[in-house]
């Protein structure tokens, strides 16, 4: 595809792009197993062949990150070593191992009257993906709306433009060993941010559009999109430690969910964590974690407990760090901590931490979020950790998918209605 010349021929190549994605949306949404499959294993064999041209790619986009600045983390979700791009390859094939989600028989049931009805899963059509920094997400996307029979169109950000191009190669190369159009799958030829803004305004060709971002890209998609979204402004995930928490493990869990990988929207921010077991468990955790130079902010009760605490602000418990930084916010019991929990979370992630299986059923059942979790680290909030493959995104949401957005999740459906020449009277 030619690249975009000027501001006037955006539009224009924009709808160009959603047309070619509407058709070629159909061709897909009647495509063989077989051949999705075929397309999505390719796929992988290329990322694998591709590897040096895709490191040399990356290169370039995280030399101008670095110039421009970019914080840790971003940089870290822009990275691509040979382990992720391992992992990327990996995931195609997961995905291509999963049970075909088009064609199901979700339910079926037949009338007094004789009609027999049945509701179906099909494609949701065309999908938009707008993400950030991660250039792997090219390869997730890609694949997945692939294989739930749905066309994409990428936006990844201009940090990764010369990383995602190389591997929506890859995706190509695999659609043509197919024999499928590789219009299924395109990108946005463009850096320019007026690209977003037109892709939010074409419900005429993008059936849904999905984020994957920071809360400012989330929160612009949320109050400019025409077309219907799956998103999540921000993981302000918490991990709670009960009274009855184990220590050890509360240390080793904490520890996992905040420094894994501190950029990623299923990392811990804040903990919560009963005042009678305060002394006992938190000087530990703050061990673990400043040995790691994670700064560690919390109310005057988690100062008290351990010096090394610097005061919190009221800002602190709503905040996603996306570094080295996590607050601690002291509480009497479990019925002071689900409310808070519930009023500051982003209702992403939460977790607690406790032998009591009573408190943690009560955890489970009353925490609003889309992912709530028992002695586990929130890093798991992924679709790859759940069994779906990979994931495009993760919906905090409450309206057809929540939590990490696979392939089913990238599925509606419609009613098949049969009868002998039955009239309605």
């Amino acid at each position: 595809m030619k690249a975009i010349i000027n501001e006037n021929d955006m539009r224009e190549q924009m709808l160009d792009i959603g047309k070619k994605a509407k058709e070629s949306a159909l061709i897909l949404s009647n495509a063989t197993t077989n051949a999705k499959n075929k397309a999505i294993l390719e796929s992988a064999k290329q990322i694998r062949l591709q590897k040096d041209n895709i490191t040399t790619q990356n290169a370039k986009d995280m030399a101008l990150a670095a110039e421009k600045g970019l914080d840790k983390a971003m940089l870290d979700r822009l990275e691509l070593n040979d382990a992720r791009i391992e992992s990327m390859a990996k995931g195609l094939e997961n995905i291509a191992r999963l049970d075909d989600p088009v064609g199901r028989e979700l339910s079926n049931w037949e009338r007094p009257s004789g009609l027999k009805i049945a509701k179906i899963a099909v494609p949701l059509g065309v999908i938009g993906i707008i993400y950030e920094s991660r250039p792997n997400v090219t390869a997730d996307a890609g694949a997945l709306c692939l294989k739930s029979g749905n066309a994409a169109i990428l936006r990844g950000g201009s940090e990764s433009f010369n990383s995602s191009k190389a591997i929506i190669d890859c995706l190509h190369a695999g659609l043509k060993s197919a024999g499928l159009p590789t219009d299924c799958i395109q990108s946005i030829p463009t850096k320019d941010r007026e690209a977003v803004g037109i892709m939010l305004t074409m419900p005429e060709y993008i059936d849904v559009i999905i984020p994957r971002g920071g809360k400012g890209l989330c929160k612009r998609v949320q109050d400019e999109s025409k077309v219907p979204t799956l998103l999540h402004l921000d993981g302000n995930c918490h991990t709670y430690i009960h009274e009855d928490a184990n220590a050890k493990m509360a240390v080793s869990v904490i520890y996992n969910a905040k420094l894994r990988r501190t950029g990623i929207c299923g990392a811990t921010e804040s903990i919560v964590i009963d005042k009678n077991v305060v002394d006992r468990i938190l000087p530990k955790i703050v061990d673990s974690l400043s040995a790691k130079n994670c700064e560690i902010r919390g109310d005057k009760a988690a100062q008290n407990a351990d010096n090394r605490i610097v005061a919190a602000s009221e800002d602190d418990w709503s905040t996603e760090y996306l570094d080295s930084i996590i607050s601690v916010k002291t509480v009497d019991n479990i019925e002071e901590a689900i409310p808070f929990i519930n009023k500051y979370s982003s209702h992403h992630t939460d977790a607690i931490i406790t032998a009591n299986e009573d408190a943690a059923g009560k955890y489970l059942k009353m925490i609003d979020s889309a992912i709530v979790m028992h002695n586990t680290s929130t890093q798991f909030a992924d679709g790859g950790e759940f069994g779906m493959g990979a994931e495009i995104g993760i919906s905090t949401g409450k309206l057809h998918a929540r939590g990490p957005v696979g392939v089913e999740q990238l599925t509606t459906f419609k009613y098949t209605v049969k009868s002998d020449g039955i009239t309605r009277p």
